[in-house]
Formats: structure tokens, sequence, C-alpha cells
């Protein structure tokens, strides 16, 4: 009894009560995406179980009491059975194609009689609980072991993949949230800085691709990630490849490394910058021409000559670098093959979102009657039940993947920022959490916690923004579903039993 006692002192009522304010003001979003002018407003009849709403709240009460179960559990069996989780959800997640039926093109849900369940859900959990396990294992070092690295992210894309084969491409990007896991546990930021970088070089590519200049020669976009690569070298030559950052002294003689840095930094400013410079003003006011392959093959020089460097300096970081230069060249490049070989309709969605194509009847309709219905609730709202938008079902996956529209429209833009700074609050509770485990073990599993809502955030609410592509992953206790409400749960609670435990190491 006084270990329970102990348990539930130590529990951070803090998150819960964000987790119930949650779960409340999701229930309400389901009540009007799912309600039809002419039902009944009372709650015996929203709490039918014959409606969306009524499902959706036993699936509120199983959460609750599903959470409560795991904070009775010793936490020390989730360090224990890590790896056995883990295990279990990836042969469910390899046998789920071959019993699921086929929802939408997704062959994802498993159905056991009238309950249907998505497996993907459940795998966020046992992905995060399994890398915890692994970083908290003796004498592991993330930084400078490309071994752990690779452990890492072999058991993040493990589950990846397996679900893209289900169709479902969004669920399976989560994990990529992760990285900022790593980061956090001693990856080094150049790794996350490249992910960032090759992002960036496929959206600007491809939204500049078909814009021309000088007099319609050369693609803007081209011209514009060339620079961009250029740019980066010289920016990461100074972070990594200057005398203080390498640590002269373990590299050989400071004078050296000072003239090698110099000699690599003015011949990438004076071939890269400068060449391109000159180029650009010969086409710009001398003779219109094609300069994109010239930009290119100075990106090229600079590769050469900065694996020169690496090779007679013997100072590898320059090599490195040169790595990065070259796989920038490569990804830009690749970016319409990875384009053209998406599924036809994700295609459409990112062409979309770059304005390469308008389909308002379309791809793009979801997201433009999701705006339409946001907008429509002005600062107030409308009202709890009152909005016409939803209520007329004009947005489709209003109770799912679009289920924040609903919010916009009944409660305008205060209740809107006030479900953002719910999930700030939220969010911001998770890192204080984590920062205060005594052990690497709850500090790794909350930080994946946090990586997976914060992507589950941002993407959700994005889409529906028309700030991000649309890749159907539902909003955290909003969207309708005992799936993603038992997924997120256990992600959460897992977390929570893990902190209440802490004080067995305090006393």
């Amino acid at each position: 009894m006084e270990k329970q006692k102990s348990i539930f002192a130590s529990v951070d009522w803090l998150t819960i009560a964000i987790y119930i304010f949650l779960l409340a003001l999701g229930w309400m979003s389901i009540c009007g995406a799912c309600y039809e002018y002419g039902q009944p407003t009372d709650f015996l009849s929203l709490a039918s179980f014959d409606t969306r709403t009524g499902m959706q709240l036993v699936w509120i009460c199983s959460s609750v009491i599903l959470g409560l179960i795991v904070m009775l559990l010793d936490d020390r069996l989730f360090d224990t059975f890590a790896y056995l989780i883990y295990g279990l959800l990836i042969v469910l997640l390899f046998i789920t194609p071959f019993l699921a039926h086929d929802i939408k093109g997704s062959m994802s849900w498993i159905k056991i009689g009238s309950f249907s369940f998505q497996s993907a859900e459940f795998a966020k959990f046992a992905t995060a609980l399994a890398l915890a396990k692994f970083m908290s294992s003796y004498g592991f070092k993330l930084e400078g072991s490309w071994k752990n690295m690779a452990v890492c992210i072999a058991l993040m894309l493990l589950p990846m993949v397996l679900i893209v084969l289900q169709k479902e491409t969004g669920s399976a990007l989560v994990y990529f949230s992760l990285f900022l896991m790593l980061y956090r546990e001693g990856m080094p930021g150049s790794i996350l800085f490249t992910g960032i970088a090759a992002v960036a070089y496929v959206v600007i590519g491809l939204r500049f691709a078909d814009e021309m200049v000088f007099d319609g020669t050369t693609s803007l976009g081209l011209l514009l990630v060339m620079v961009m690569i250029v740019v980066f070298v010289v920016g990461l030559i100074f972070a990594y490849a200057r005398p203080s950052a390498l640590q002269a002294a373990a590299v050989g003689e400071a004078r050296n490394a000072s003239q090698t840095y110099r000699r690599a930094m003015l011949e990438t400013i004076a071939l890269g910058l400068g060449t391109m410079f000159v180029f650009w003003l010969i086409a710009r006011y001398l003779r219109p021409f094609n300069i994109g392959p010239v930009y290119v093959a100075v990106c090229a020089l600079i590769i050469l000559r900065l694996t020169w460097i690496a090779f007679t300096s013997r100072i590898y970081r320059y090599g490195l670098i040169a790595l990065f230069a070259a796989g920038s060249v490569v990804v830009f490049y690749s970016s319409n093959y990875i384009l053209d070989h998406l599924q036809d309709h994700q295609r459409a969605r990112v062409q979309e979102l770059l304005g390469l194509r308008e389909d308002p009847n379309g791809v793009g309709y979801n997201v433009i009657q999701a705006k339409i219905a946001i907008g429509s609730g002005g600062l107030e709202g409308k009202g709890f039940l009152k909005g016409t938008q939803t209520k007329l079902r004009y947005v489709p996956e209003q109770e799912t993947d679009f289920i924040f529209c609903t919010m916009g429209e009944e409660q305008g833009f205060i209740g809107s920022a006030a479900v953002l700074l719910l999930f700030l609050a939220l969010l911001l509770r998770l890192i204080y959490l984590s920062e205060r485990q005594p052990y690497a073990f709850g500090r790794v599993y909350g930080y994946c916690v946090f990586s997976i809502f914060l992507f589950h955030v941002l993407i959700n609410i994005g889409m529906v923004l028309g700030l991000m592509p649309v890749i159907g992953i539902p909003l955290p206790f909003f969207s309708y579903g005992g799936s993603s409400l038992w997924g997120f749960t256990l992600l959460l609670f897992i977390f929570l039993r893990i902190d209440a435990g802490r004080v067995r190491y305090q006393r």
C-alpha cells in the first residue's frame, strides 16, 4: 500500500491534467465534426454507442483506464522487456499486410470481429522503448561511434519499412522525428543539418525548376541550389575545420592547420562564390546563356579540391565536407526522380503544396475547405455544434486527419490558440520531465515521446493550414479512433510511469 502511495505521490499530475483537457477538447471536436442538423444535443444522445461521438467516448474512457493500468505497473518492467515488446510489434507489423483489409488503399488495419486496430500506432512506443534500452546500455556513446549510430538507425528504419509496405507512408515518416532525440543524445549537429539541407534542396529545386532566367536559358532552381551548396560548404569549413574546432594539437601543428584552413576557406569563396558571381554578371549584363552547367562544374571543382586537401593535410573533416557537397548535388538531381516515383496522389499533393499545380476540385479540395472552415470561425467561433462548413460535410476526413478545422470553426481563433498552447505546454513539460530523469533510459524514452508528439502536432495542423503536405497522420487526442488514442496514451503514460519511478533513486 505504501508503494502505491509513493507512486501516485510522485506522478506528474500537471501533465495528466493537460492530457485530460486535450481529451475533453478532442471529444468536443468529434461532436462538432459528427453532428448533423436535427440531431438531439443532450449528452445521452451524443454519448449513444450508435454514434461516432459515443464510440469516441468509449475510447476515451478505455484510454484513461489503460493509462491507470500502466501507472500501476512496475516501471522496471519497461526496461526489462523493451526488446521483447519491440520484437512482438515488429512481428505484428510484418504479418499485418497478410491479415489486413484494404481500407482506402491502406493495408494497415487488422479486424477482429467488429473491432479493428492499426498496429502502426503501437509500434511507436515499442520503438521508443527499444531505443531507450539500447542507448542506456553500459558504455554506450553515440558521438564518434558509427556502429552505435547504425544500430539506432536500424531500430528506427525496420518499423518504417514494414509500415511503408502497409501503404501507410505518413505513419512511417513519424520515425524521422526520432533524429531529434539522437541529436539530444550526442549525434553531431552536422547530421541533423544535412537532413534539413536535403529537404531545402528538394523543395527549392522542385519549386523553381521551371522558372527560367537569363532569357529562358537557365533554371532558377538549379542556380539557387548550387549557390546554397557553396554557402553551406563555406559555413561547414568555418564550423568544423578551423583550428579551434579541430583541436589542432591532436591533428598536427597549429601553424599547418591554420594555413590549411585559410587556404581552404579562401579557395572555396573565390572559386565558388566569386566565380559564380562573375558568370552571373556576364549572363545578366553582357550575353545571356545557360550558366547552370558552369555552376555545377564549380561545385565539382570545390568537391575535388576539398578531397585533395583532406588527403594531403590528413585533416579528414575536409573530406567529410566534400562528401556533404557531393551528396547535396546527388540529392538535388534525384529530387525529380523521387517525385516521379511517388504514388499519384502523393505526387499531386506535393505539387499542390509547392504551387506547381492547382487542383481545387481534386487534391487541393481538402485543404481549401479546411481553410474556409477555420476562417469562417473568426475570432470567437460559431459556437459548439453550430459550425456550418463541418455540418454540411464540406471538409473530407473532418473527424480524423482534418479534425482541427472543427475546432477552428466552432471555437474560433481563441479556441484554436488555446489548443495550440495546451500542446505547447505538453511539449515543454515533456522536455522538463526528460531532463530530470536520473538515468539515460528515462531521458531517451522521454525525448522519443517529445519528438513523436511534436511531429504529429506540427504536421497535422500544418497540413490543415496548407503549410505541410497532406500525409494522413492523426492529431494526438483529437482525431477519431481507438488505435491512435490508445497508442498515444501508452506512449505518454509509460513515460509518466518511468518518471514516477525516479523517486527510487533519489532516496
